[in-house]
């Protein structure tokens, strides 16, 4: 369902900021990161510019030790790590919306197949890491990098970073079930209020598949 599709990729923007733990602050006017304008990261992935990113993460506008110390933060939060497992539970949710979105046929198992073993050749954790550098650039400061280095180092902090993937897979999976819900309960209410709609729907549906015949939930 392209609702479920929707809530899932809704929820997994909300939940990939965890990474960080933390709110991130806009910089201060007089900051050195407010000084020196950079690509927004988010919307270079949405127009396609990677290639960009990847040169803006090396780019000698970051500072190089807090660039060390970024890569550092991130090693300690398991960002990599993390980042792939969302990409790899978003894939158990693409494939079969991908599979009804493709016209039935043999080839389509095959082509899904072969799209997916493709996409993994081209995800590499280190790339991951280059995108988001320049983010952690934009929204922290050298100190408030260190002191995030600092609390990751105390056992509370280990303890969050080893519990994230946990949390965030169980969130995923609250989120998923909570759209659903509501996906549910919103059409049965609209099919309840709206009779005509609700026939529309089944002869449209038994015109497509002989025989068909409303699913029981949908027909209170």
């Amino acid at each position: 369902m392209k609702l479920r599709g929707a809530v899932i990729a809704l929820f997994l923007a909300i939940s990939f900021p965890l990474i960080a733990q933390t709110q991130a602050p806009q910089p201060s006017q007089n900051s050195p990161e407010a000084e020196s304008p950079k690509t927004d990261p988010a919307k270079a992935v949405r127009t396609g510019k990677l290639v960009v990113l990847k040169r803006e993460a090396e780019s000698p506008n970051i500072d190089p030790a807090k660039e060390a110390d970024i890569r550092k933060l991130l090693e300690l939060t398991g960002a990599k790590e993390l980042a792939l497992q969302t990409m790899q539970n978003m894939e158990g949710s693409i494939r079969p919306l991908l599979t009804n979105s493709l016209p039935p046929g043999e080839y389509r198992e095959q082509l899904i197949t072969l799209f997916f073993e493709k996409f993994h050749t081209k995800v590499v954790g280190n790339d991951l890491l280059d995108l988001i550098i320049p983010i952690y650039d934009k929204h922290f400061s050298s100190q408030e990098i260190a002191g995030l280095i600092q609390f990751y180092r105390t056992p509370l902090g280990k303890k969050l970073a080893e519990a994230m993937p946990q949390l965030t897979d169980e969130a995923q999976q609250a989120g998923q079930k909570w759209g659903e819900d509501i996906g549910r309960s919103s059409m049965l209410e609209v099919l309840a209020e709206h009779p005509d709609l609700k026939k529309a729907l089944e002869d449209a549906q038994r015109a497509m598949q002989p025989g068909f015949s409303m699913p029981s939930d949908l027909q209170k």
